[in-house]
């Protein structure tokens, strides 16, 4: 029997919210659905179920943030555990990887920069969060490959400023450095641990602790689970992963199989209970897109409301970078194109670490 009971619906780790059923007065009610040897009773948290042929529905209500839902037959039993977010509402982060060289820049000429904003780079992004409200999210690198920059050279004549505009700029770790590709892939959690206290120890150092938050991407959205353990444990708890599958296996999930990329893929987020990690989907990687993808790309995701509430969107620094191979002279023009349509389209920005996943609590 117990190999025949199943819930199907929701899957342990899901998070639900006003798409998943109805929410009134604090109460999500969501439909359970399972499996279970034909004719054998099921309850559901203790109500029966309605039968049919091998499957079975049961009404649930969901009143706490986390929930357990627990399906019984003849002294058999299968669970889900789920994340309710009853505050849910159309929102975005918009979040930049790779960052390095525009820090080299302040370094190398900090005279030439009396304010942040005098930078380019920097006066973009706050020209973004100016008119349309973005808060923009940017991941570190610690060195240049050719280690002629690294951030402990940062002066700290800025951090003032970083922390007066802390409530839409956040700085986190990234990487140690641009290459090799998938340095986490297989890293221990010494090699994690190390890597994120020098980042974030400069970070702190030269901006502040107002900058930090509880969310980043890691380089290339891969990591063992024993270097992402080291980021939980350091008080990251929300990865953002590229969950969708081009191949037979996915490399940008972290430590997760294919099958649960594919799942995540079809949500906005997903909890792993083992590793009390929260991951986030980034929807799009916009410099992946030609500009008039944009658009289409963004509907698309939205027009599904279990991908369309929360819209994580991400560019790369080099493509922004005149001297850089990877250089896009519309990079700025596809940044705004996103932002602006998310604004546009009712969707508040956010930092996924801030309340539940961008929602008040």
């Amino acid at each position: 029997m117990g190999a025949t009971l199943q819930v199907t619906f929701p899957r342990d780790g899901d998070i639900l919210n006003r798409h998943d059923g109805r929410l009134e007065g604090g109460t999500l009610t969501v439909t359970v659905q399972g499996r279970a040897t034909a004719g054998v009773p099921v309850t559901v948290n203790g109500s029966p179920a309605i039968r049919q042929g091998n499957t079975f529905t049961c009404a649930v209500s969901l009143t706490r943030p986390e929930e357990t839902i627990r399906a019984e037959a003849e002294g058999e039993e299968a669970s889900v555990r789920v994340l309710c977010d009853f505050h849910s509402r159309p929102r975005y982060r918009f979040s930049v990887d790779d960052n390095i060289e525009f820090l080299a820049d302040l370094s190398a000429h900090p005279d030439r920069y009396g304010s942040l904003f005098d930078h380019w780079y920097l006066a973009f992004w706050r020209r973004m969060h100016d008119h349309y409200g973005a808060k923009i999210h940017l991941n570190l690198y610690y060195q240049t490959v050719d280690r002629r920059f690294n951030l402990s050279q940062l002066p700290t004549k800025w951090r003032d400023e970083w922390e007066a505009n802390a409530d839409w700029l956040h700085l986190s770790f990234h990487a140690l450095q641009d290459q090799p590709p998938h340095p986490y892939r297989h890293g221990t959690y010494a090699q994690m641990a190390h890597d994120f206290e020098l980042v974030m120890g400069e970070i702190r150092r030269f901006a502040g602790e107002a900058v930090t938050s509880r969310e980043t991407t890691v380089h290339w959205a891969s990591a063992s689970r024993e270097a992402c353990r080291a980021l939980v444990e350091r008080g990251v708890d929300i990865l953002i992963g590229l969950f969708f599958v081009e191949r037979e296996e996915i490399d940008t999930a972290y430590y997760l199989d294919t099958e649960t990329a594919e799942h995540i893929r079809t949500r906005d987020a997903w909890r792993d209970w083992s590793e009390k990690i929260i991951f986030v989907d980034c929807d799009w990687v916009v410099n992946n897109l030609r500009l008039g993808e944009i658009i289409p790309r963004l509907e698309e995701r939205a027009a599904d409301p279990h991908t369309g509430e929360m819209l994580e969107l991400l560019i790369h620094e080099q493509y922004f970078r005149q001297e850089s191979l990877f250089y896009q002279p519309e990079a700025q023009d596809k940044a705004e194109r996103a932002i602006r349509w998310a604004s546009e389209h009712g969707y508040e920005p956010c930092f996924w670490g801030e309340g539940f996943l961008g929602s008040p609590t």
